[in-house]
């Protein structure tokens, strides 16, 4: 399969839309690590950087991510916290590394304009295969709260091998890009199930569209069945093909960013840039053929749950609501509407779905059923 270079062209729409993703995911990263006590140093790798812009001057990850840390000069300096940088940029049997050279560039006169994020960083350039730079840098991903970006055209770095060492540590996050639409044309071929062994049969019982999902799916019946790492998708539509992030992390502090960031993207679905799920058209059916849309599936759910007892405060909504990739607001908005109607009461105004009231407060609040038309 030909490597195709991603820097030919400016950036497309959906590459802006990952980059953008990625950004919002460190705006939110950044500040939750450099405000904790007792944190001294923070890492962000990158292993696909990139040349730091695209033709027509659009920031890549490694831009965006110095961006980010301007943004929180002041509570970098206040709490006296190091953030090292880690950028890899390796082009395959080329003998002249030009984009690591644009890389190096960009983010060395994007430090000179910028004096105060000089002084807070520290970046470590590398020109390395990502095979062997991924075992060298494992100590130092392990050592230090870590964001790990990896944004490669393909495939091959999806390996288990990579993973389930991503699935070990317990204070990284990662967001990896994947070609997911590679699965169906490659996927049986032995030169690509020797990097991903996917059951391409199982690939195919769903929609083209929901190839990605599928992958996530597959993925996690990998891990080990006691796994605290949870994975994420979310799709990206260019012309015919599909690809996607998957965002990995096993704090729920951390999942719960993220879907807060996937559903201010898309608040039909909040796992892909397009409409996954047709949600749109059932909107408009008619009351006679009314069809449940994602969010209204997932609180008929709740509201199931609920009645028959199998969540009975808001600590079991929250979990349940991370797990089925929906944010607490989708669950709290169903409470309300049953206390509404008399089906529930619990204290106070908010049925609190929220991971600070859970997590950080524990503010615990249980839900007493008043009337079960289920039964």
């Amino acid at each position: 399969m030909a490597r195709k270079d991603l820097h030919e062209e400016p950036f497309d729409d959906s590459t802006i839309a990952k980059l953008e993703i990625f950004q919002d995911y460190a705006k939110a990263w950044i500040p939750t690590f450099v405000m904790q006590p007792r944190v001294s140093t923070i890492c962000i790798f990158d292993f696909f950087a990139g040349t730091g812009y695209d033709k027509n001057e659009v920031p890549g990850s490694p831009i965006r991510i110095l961006e980010e840390i301007k943004k929180q000069i002041g509570n970098i300096f206040k709490q006296k916290v190091k953030i090292k940088v880690y950028l890899n940029e390796f082009e395959p049997e080329k003998k002249d590394q030009k984009k690591f050279e644009l890389l190096n560039q960009a983010c060395s006169e994007y430090l000179e304009n910028n004096q105060d994020v000089k002084r807070a960083i520290e970046i470590i350039y590398f020109n390395e295969d990502f095979e062997n730079l991924f075992s060298k840098l494992i100590p130092s991903i392990k050592q230090f709260p870590s964001l790990v970006y990896l944004d490669q055209n393909g495939i091959k770095y999806l390996s288990d091998k990579y993973l389930l060492e991503l699935e070990k540590l317990k204070q990284t996050d990662f967001l990896y890009f994947v070609s997911s639409s590679y699965f169906l044309r490659f996927g049986n071929k032995p030169e690509f199930k020797e990097h991903v062994d996917i059951d391409m049969s199982l690939a195919r019982k769903d929609p083209y569209k929901c190839i990605h999902r599928n992958i996530i799916e597959q993925l996690r019946k990998k891990l080990p069945s006691n796994t605290d790492l949870k994975l994420y998708p979310f799709s990206l539509k260019k012309g015919s093909n599909i690809y996607g992030i998957i965002f990995g992390a096993s704090h729920l502090r951390a999942v719960d960013k993220f879907l807060s960031i996937a559903w201010r993207r898309n608040g039909i679905n909040g796992e892909a840039d397009f409409d996954i799920d047709e949600d749109f058209a059932k909107k408009q059916d008619d009351m006679f053929d009314k069809k449940l849309t994602k969010i209204d599936q997932f609180k008929e759910n709740v509201r199931s749950m609920v009645l028959d007892k199998a969540i009975t405060n808001n600590f079991e909504l929250f979990s349940f609501a991370l797990e089925h990739g929906h944010i607490g607001s989708h669950a709290a908005d169903c409470l309300k509407g049953m206390k509404k109607n008399g089906e529930v009461s619990f204290e106070g105004i908010s049925p609190l779905v929220t991971y600070d009231n859970v997590y950080k407060n524990k503010k615990k609040i249980e839900y007493q059923i008043l009337k079960n038309e289920t039964q």
